[in-house]
């Protein structure tokens, strides 16, 4: 949500900022990369979009682009914040597809959801917070209609 959607870059190009930590500032990018980018951009439905300005994508175009963005990065370990805000249903699907892949590959991926529906569905543990731990393991366990209960009144400041 904090980037610059006026800023004149290619979809092409913020997916391959993803290759920055390999290649570095002033290097250009390798075959190699080169493939990876353009395979992530297929995965995530973009390959066509790929000339295209970031500042003309939808907001799901532009949240596929930064999921192939972190495929190229590569990353062990995936932190997402809210990932499927202002997206539609296909897009959450098809996101979703893409981290359960990660969670197969064995990367470790930290998703800040608010949609406990979705988060009973797809994700195994769960960390409940309302300005305080309020559970924390099996999302069976944790996302019960008590600690539910219990997230809400200390989100508003009750005990």
């Amino acid at each position: 949500s904090d980037l610059d959607r006026s800023f004149p870059i290619t979809t092409y190009e913020l997916v391959a900022m993803g290759a920055w930590r390999r290649i570095g500032a002033w290097r250009q990018y390798g075959k190699v990369e080169r493939e990876r980018i353009a395979h992530a951009l297929e995965k995530v439905g973009l390959l066509s979009a790929a000339t295209r300005l970031i500042g003309e994508l939808s907001g799901g175009q532009l949240q596929r682009a930064l999921f192939a963005r972190m495929m190229v990065r590569d990353a062990q370990v995936l932190l997402l914040d809210e990932p499927f805000a202002a997206v539609d249903e296909q897009t959450c699907e098809d996101l979703m597809h893409i981290i359960q892949g990660w969670h197969e590959e064995g990367r470790t991926i930290i998703a800040v959801l608010h949609d406990v529906q979705r988060v009973r569905a797809s994700f195994p543990e769960t960390l409940l917070l309302a300005r305080q731990l309020v559970a924390w393991g099996k999302t069976s366990e944790v996302l019960t209609e008590e600690n539910l209960q219990l997230a809400r009144r200390l989100s508003l400041g009750g005990f």
